[in-house]
């Protein structure tokens, strides 16, 4: 009955984190409102493309990791992956984003990671 918990929340976790990298893609400043800190219209548009480059990937590592491999390493994976969100916590904080942003999307989305890696560790 874990099993299929497990998986599914990190299948979606990672579909989630690869349509987050491919907003920032296509959608970079809209994509950048919803991570909490507005990009500046004259900026360099290429910070948006590495964020969505980098979500992207670990999107697609998540998914290859869960169809490949077992869970203890996707469980590693969901756990190291912890700390992107972690450090958005900080970003949007740092650069002029509000609390409720930080908390409750980046630091949140951590919680939820950490328990996909608890799952997965338990699987």
């Amino acid at each position: 009955m874990l099993a299929p918990i497990a998986y599914g929340l990190a299948v979606l976790l990672s579909l989630f984190v690869l349509f987050i990298g491919m907003r920032f893609l296509f959608q970079p400043r809209l994509a950048a409102d919803g991570y909490g800190v507005r990009a500046k219209p004259d900026g360099d548009s290429a910070y948006l493309s590495v964020k969505g480059v980098r979500d992207a990937c670990y999107g697609l590592l998540g998914l290859a990791l869960l169809a490949f491999a077992d869970a203890n390493a996707a469980a590693w994976f969901m756990l190291v992956v912890a700390l992107a969100p972690l450090g958005d916590t900080v970003i949007v904080l740092r650069n002029g984003g509000t609390r409720a942003a930080a908390f409750g999307i980046h630091f949140a989305t951590a919680l939820v990671v950490l328990l996909s890696a608890a799952l997965l560790f338990a699987v």
